[in-house]
This record gives structure tokens, sequence and C-alpha cells, in this order.
């Protein structure tokens, strides 16, 4: 049977079935291999306008869908909250009636309010992509996470995948979540109580507070930094103690297996979650994570623009290139 895509919009990978995530990394790796030609442009997206519409600051994100429309050939218009009519008081409503007005084809948001992209794709004529909203979900992130330990394993399903940090307040944990469990992992969350409490086992998470025990026999240890933004109060005493307990150092790498993976979405906050010879040492895989979200969001734009994802090998390239 032939997989199609159908939706218009990436809200959220709790929605997504496990087929229509195996499509989205199936649909990535073929856009890896494009990126890994001597020329690297396709024309998919020729003739469309995209917009990065972030009410909330990111560096490899915004960069990365933008160098991801790029390549389909899409024109992009970088939209910055402080410079807007935002500050004035004009709606996101009107913001984006009038980037529709303009023709923009694709809204790709990131928001401090969760569920803001869900309230866009309401009345959006465009396509609207999730690139973070508040707490609640980062699905391209969780998407490229899921597609670097698939291609370094070859299979998700069966892993035992340890998050470690702030989960309470962290929209990559939940994403992440989402994904691994639905294509057959096993995950355990470990850091503070006070920022993992035991109401993530009602997702069908493991949840210890011992560091140690979460990661000496984890397959992939994927790192969080501590979320002091949407913080209404101190979670723990100091970063100095969060690293002491729950950092990962010298000590504690030596627990791991050595093909353990060791990931980070970033930025990294070096010597708090993790140790700076550890983060560009030989387990890690963080810079493979950034090089992984290209080929995953061209994917999304590409599905969400009716792309067929039925071409095979060598073909889709020329494919796409129109």
């Amino acid at each position: 049977m032939t997989l199609t895509w159908n939706r218009k919009h990436l809200l959220d990978l709790q929605s997504l079935s496990a087929w229509e995530l195996t499509l989205l990394l199936d649909t990535a790796r073929k856009f890896k291999r494009v990126g890994e030609r001597d020329v690297k442009k396709v024309s998919a997206l020729r003739g469309k306008t995209v917009v990065n519409l972030f009410v909330e600051p990111s560096t490899r994100t915004r960069i990365s869908f933008e160098l991801a429309a790029l390549r389909l050939s899409a024109d992009v218009i970088n939209f910055s909250a402080e410079a807007s009519s935002l500050r004035k008081g004009e709606t996101l409503r009107d913001t984006v009636r009038n980037l529709e007005a303009l023709n923009a084809d694709f809204l790709i948001m990131r928001h401090g309010a969760s569920g803001a992209p869900h309230f866009l794709a309401r009345f959006a004529r465009a396509h609207v992509v999730n690139a973070g909203d508040g707490a609640h979900e980062h699905p391209t992130q969780g998407l490229l996470d899921v597609f670097t330990i698939r291609e370094r394993k070859g299979s998700v399903a069966g892993l035992k995948v340890t998050i470690l940090g702030d989960i309470l307040y962290s929209r990559v944990a939940r994403s992440n979540i989402w994904a691994l469990q639905k294509l057959g992992a096993q995950v355990t969350l470990c850091g503070p109580p006070t920022l993992v409490p035991r109401v993530f086992e009602q997702l069908g998470c493991r949840v210890v507070w011992n560091v140690e025990e979460a990661i000496r026999d984890a397959d992939v240890v994927n790192l969080l930094r501590i979320q002091h933004e949407r913080q209404r109060k101190t979670m723990f005493p100091s970063t100095g103690e969060y690293a002491s307990l729950f950092g990962l150092n010298q000590a504690r790498l030596r627990l791991l297996k050595p093909d353990a993976l060791i990931m980070h979405p970033g930025p990294i906050n070096r010597g708090v979650e993790i140790e700076s010879e550890i983060a560009d040492g030989n387990q890690s895989v963080i810079l493979e994570q950034v090089t992984n979200g290209l080929a995953v969001r061209m994917a999304v734009l590409y599905l969400i623009s009716g792309g067929d994802p039925a071409v095979e090998g060598d073909r889709f390239g020329d494919a796409v290139a129109g």
C-alpha cells in the first residue's frame, strides 16, 4: 500500500500516527541524500513564500527553516516580533491576515503561548508549521532527534532512551516522548523531582530521580537545558547543585554503554547539563542533530505542500527538481 500525506499543517507529534512519523522520516532521508549532491537546491517550492513568524528568539530552528525553504527554491521572509506592529498592539490574527494578503504560503511559527499555532491554523489559509509553542511541543525538533537516532541505530523500536533535565517546561521533551513511544522506544525521564513529576508516568514513561540509574542501560541520553525563561519560581537551589546531581560529567560518562548516543537540542549550557569535553566527544551527535534538522524541515515543507512521498531512490532528487 502506498502511503500518502494528507495534512495541511504540522502542529504537533501527539496527533501523528506511527506511519505518518515514518513517512516524514523516510522523506527526510531522501532530502538528506539530495543535500549531499553537488547541486543541493531543488525547485519543489518555486514561486512559494515562506514566512518565519518567530515571536520568541531562535537560532538553530529559524536558520534551519530559512535554509530549508531556500533549498526548496521558496522566497523567505524573516519576521521579527520586536520590529513589528505586534509591539503596537496589533493582534496575532491581524498580523497573519496581513501576511496572507501579501500571498504568504507557509507560516513557520514560534510563540511563547502553548497552542498558538493551533489557534492560527483555525483561520489561516497558509500552511502552518509549529516551530515551538510554549512548553507544549516542538515537532520538528522531535523529528530530527528521532531521525538522528534511527540513522545511527538503524531502528528506534526497542531502544532505551533517557531524557535528562527540565522535562516539566520542555516542549522538546513532549515531542520526543510522543514520537519515540509511537515508534517503539522505551522512554525514561530523569531530573530534579520538581522538574520531573510522576504525572509523566501517565504518558507511559518511566520516571526516576537518580541519574546513575537513568543512564546506566540507556542506548540514547538526550540532555535538556533548564528552561529558566518559563519557570515562575526557582525549581532547584542553584545551577551548581544541578550540575553536581544531574549533569553529565566524566564519572557518569563511564557508566554509559560505549555505543550510547549523547544528544542535546541546544543551546547548550556547558558545565551545567553537560561538560564541554563530552559535548564535543566521540559519543556526541549534537552537531549531527543540527545537520539532520535541515533535511527534516525540507521534508515537512515538501509534504504539507502536497509533495509526492512515493518517489524512490535516485529519482527523488530529479522528481522534486520540477
